[in-house]
């Protein structure tokens, strides 16, 4: 296991480490309102590490994921994360259930992308996920914006759709091709239903609402943040907290939707949700980067000019 044997500027996490971070997304999830079976895993499974008589670290350099799902409590979703958290990676549910907005790293962690053009994706495209900006590089969009020449665009287009990559997986670690499977099984109506139920509940002050750590100096709880699940998936829904939505105003339009349980390091595990400003679905909640599926989703409730559009 390369990733882990190769990580020279600090110490693999302890067990008690790992252990304690699992207590605290335990904690927030019961906090924020999360299912009570949800915070109890994460508990559970912090306590059996601690007991683990063998550094958690040596297992996954030895046995990859498998092995850490071996380890009593530990599921699927638990031993991806560890996974993450020993090669020294940043556990964006974490981070998420803290307030931080880790937008802005993910897009510099694209081939191409640094802080300052990444910063300019979310201030002039309104961009909020890697989903979004596979889109815009495929659109026309990315081409338009000073920076972004057409070797540029091209090493983004590559970059999201996994060509060159050379890196095998871990042992256990799902390909990203099982990656983007798994996302393209989440229906359209399924994010609706999620946006749906968030913004009645927030606009009913029914939901816990966290201090966010971006855009927001006076440290204000403001941010209403839902945890819920459809079928097996578990997802946090939270109104957008960049830069691009306090200039537009649509800090409370916006609604951003993770899946919490999906792989590590996979691109496209969360979505936004708007109202379209315009065209045949304007006045719509829309998934952005998905809009032909809603157009299909709504293609009922459209004038009948627009029924048969294609």
């Amino acid at each position: 296991m390369s990733r882990i044997s190769d990580l020279t500027d600090k110490p693999p996490p302890t067990n008690s480490e790992l252990a304690e971070k699992l207590e605290q997304v335990s904690e927030l999830l019961r906090s924020q309102g999360a299912d009570p079976y949800r915070s109890s895993a994460y508990a559970r499974a912090a306590k059996a590490i601690r007991e683990h008589t063998k550094p958690l670290w040596q297992v996954a350099a030895a046995q990859g994921i498998p092995g850490l799902e071996d380890i009593k409590f530990v599921g699927p979703s638990i031993a991806r994360a560890l996974w993450q958290l020993i090669c020294g990676e940043r556990w964006n549910l974490l981070e998420r259930l803290l307030g931080r907005d880790v937008t802005l790293e993910l897009f510099s962690s694209v081939p191409n992308i640094g802080p300052k053009l990444a910063q300019r994706l979310q201030d002039e495209l309104a961009i909020e996920s890697l989903a979004e900006l596979e889109a815009a590089a495929w659109d026309g969009r990315l081409a338009k914006l000073p920076g972004f020449g057409e070797k540029r665009v091209r090493a983004v287009r590559e970059s999201l759709a996994g060509r060159g990559r050379t890196q095998v997986p871990p042992e256990g670690q799902p390909s990203k091709q099982d990656s983007d499977q798994v996302l393209a099984e989440v229906p359209i109506e399924e994010l609706l239903d999620v946006d749906d139920e968030y913004r009645r509940s927030a606009a009913r002050n029914e939901l816990p609402r966290i201090a966010p750590r971006n855009f927001n100096p006076t440290v204000e709880a403001w941010l209403p943040v839902l945890h819920t699940s459809r079928s097996n998936r578990h997802y946090t829904a939270m109104f957008s907290n960049t830069r691009r939505a306090h200039e537009m105003h649509t800090t409370h339009d916006w609604v951003v939707i993770y899946l919490d349980d999906h792989y590590p390091g996979a691109l496209h595990g969360q979505w936004t949700v708007i109202t379209s400003q315009f065209g045949k679905l304007k006045g719509k909640r829309i998934v952005r980067g998905r809009e032909s599926e809603c157009l299909e989703h709504y293609r009922g409730q459209l004038p009948d000019s627009s029924k048969d559009h294609r």
